[in-house]
């Protein structure tokens, strides 16, 4: 098993990912549609990505199919990146995820300036100032953290 990359390390070399940053910094957050937490995550994550100044890109490790059910599902409309089994979840491998969700923040030349995994309020909050939105609504009761 891979050792989660940290933030301060550098993101590897991949195509898909070299592709992504050209356009600038991403956050990339890994995810299985069966997964609570994941499920949990996502539409905050989508409160980041309609800020505009973030551009967040979800990394499945399931199927096409599956992955636009879950989107549709859970209101996402940032794009969708799949890291299947059948490819031996590369990406998932090269950044050392080894639970669902992790998040990483990738910044253009290729540091990774944040990694975390699970669902950390405190982290999704700063994430969000980050691309100018408030993630959390005040009357809106979210917990702390839950395990990925």
């Amino acid at each position: 098993m891979n050792k989660l990359l940290q933030a301060g390390g550098r993101a590897p070399s991949l195509r898909l990912l070299e592709e992504v940053l050209a356009g600038g910094p991403a956050l990339l957050a890994f995810f299985k549609v069966s997964c609570p937490v994941c499920q949990f995550t996502f539409p905050f994550l989508e409160r980041i990505a309609s800020g505009g100044s973030l551009r967040v890109f979800g990394v499945s490790q399931d199927d096409a199919k599956a992955t636009a059910r879950f989107a549709k599902e859970f209101g996402v409309t940032f794009p969708m990146l799949l890291d299947q089994e059948p490819a031996g979840y590369a990406a998932s491998n090269a950044f050392g995820v080894s639970t669902v969700p992790t998040l990483f923040m990738v910044d253009a030349g290729g540091e990774v300036a944040f990694s975390g995994e699970g669902f950390v309020k405190r982290d999704l909050a700063d994430l969000g100032r980050r691309a100018g939105v408030e993630v959390f609504r005040q009357d809106e009761p979210v917990p702390e953290w839950k395990a990925g």
